[in-house]
């Protein structure tokens, strides 16, 4: 049965995390749906612009993975959307995946206590954002149950594999890392 992702995209989004995340999905065969916030056309930090599959008004949680890219405001709008957040604690509990990178994992996740009693990572003194009951380590990507978490830009390539993994198995990431001349 082929795999689904969400991934999440907010004005103002980080194109590397996004773009990323979405191109070593679809590779490795995962069914990859775009969701815009509020509209179709998302433009990230940079000034590109990608045309979303659906907005959130139309998304339901019968995904295996939701992605939260990161960046600013992209971060900070996805973290103020009820209905991501109504998404991600049913997703949460149900113990679907649930990957943040940069910005995502301290400015969305933290406050709606999913990284309570985790290990987790972002982009480095975005961790002032955890609470109390979050480990803060300083590694690339950090896994812990079924949150997966990573620090920015130069991490995507190693986020989205350990999706894949999680995802798939080892030998399908493993393959595809050979495949990318990830050595």
């Amino acid at each position: 049965m082929t795999k689904k992702a969400l991934v999440i995209l907010a004005e103002g989004f980080e194109e590397i995390e996004a773009v990323t995340s979405i191109d070593i999905l679809r590779r490795s065969g995962v069914e990859v749906t775009i969701a815009g916030l509020n509209n179709f056309k998302m433009m990230g930090t940079s000034g590109i612009t990608i045309i979303a599959d659906r907005t959130m008004e139309a998304i339901t949680p019968d995904f295996d993975a939701c992605i939260l890219p990161g960046g600013l405001p992209g971060a900070k709008n996805i973290a103020s959307s009820e209905k991501v957040k109504s998404l991600i604690l049913e997703m949460n509990t149900q113990g679907k995946i649930i990957a943040a990178i940069c910005a995502s994992p301290a400015i969305v996740l933290a406050p709606w206590g999913i990284l309570d009693n985790k290990k987790a990572t972002c982009y480095p003194g975005m961790n002032k954002n955890f609470g109390p009951k979050t480990t803060y380590v300083e590694e690339n990507v950090i896994i812990d149950g079924n949150i997966i978490t990573s620090q920015g830009p130069a991490t995507s390539l190693l986020f989205a594999l350990k999706i894949v993994e999680e995802l798939t198995d080892k030998e399908s990431s493993d393959k595809l890392k050979k495949s990318i001349l990830l050595l």
